[in-house]
C-alpha cells in the first residue's frame, strides 16, 4: 500500500490551497483517513481526519478555515484549506488506516507567506 500526497506549493497569507492523497495497492477498504503537518523542531499536529462514512473531526487551529473530505471510490482523500496564514506553513502528511494498520504518505510541502 502507497500513499501519495500531492497539491502543495507556495500561497500568500489568505489564500487557498487543496491536497489530495491517492492510496494504491492491496486495498479492500480504507478506515480512517488523516492529514498531519510537520514543523521542524515541533511535534507532528493532527489536522483532520475523516471516517469511510464522511464523518469529519478539525483541530480548533484550523476548524472553520480546511474541510476534509474522501472519494471511496478512487482512495482519495482531500483537504481544502483556506484563509492560509504563515502559522500553516508545514509539510502535510496523509495517512490511512487499512485493516488496522497505519499507513504514511511521504508528505507534501504547503509554505505560506507573509
Amino acid at each position: 500500500v502507497q500513499l501519495q500526497a500531492s497539491g502543495g506549493g507556495l500561497v500568500q497569507a489568505g489564500g487557498s490551497l487543496e491536497l489530495s492523497c491517492l492510496a494504491s495497492g492491496n486495498i479492500a477498504s480504507i478506515g480512517l483517513m488523516s492529514w498531519y503537518r510537520q514543523v521542524p523542531g515541533k511535534q507532528r499536529e493532527l489536522v483532520a481526519s475523516v471516517t469511510s462514512g464522511g464523518s469529519p473531526w478539525y483541530a480548533g487551529s484550523v476548524k472553520g478555515r480546511f474541510t476534509i473530505s474522501r472519494d471511496n471510490a478512487k482512495n482519495t482523500t482531500y483537504l481544502q484549506m483556506t484563509s492560509l496564514t504563515p502559522e500553516d506553513t508545514a509539510v502535510y502528511v496523509c495517512n490511512a488506516v487499512i485493516r488496522s494498520y497505519a499507513y504514511w504518505g511521504q508528505g507534501t510541502l504547503v509554505t505560506v507567506s507573509s
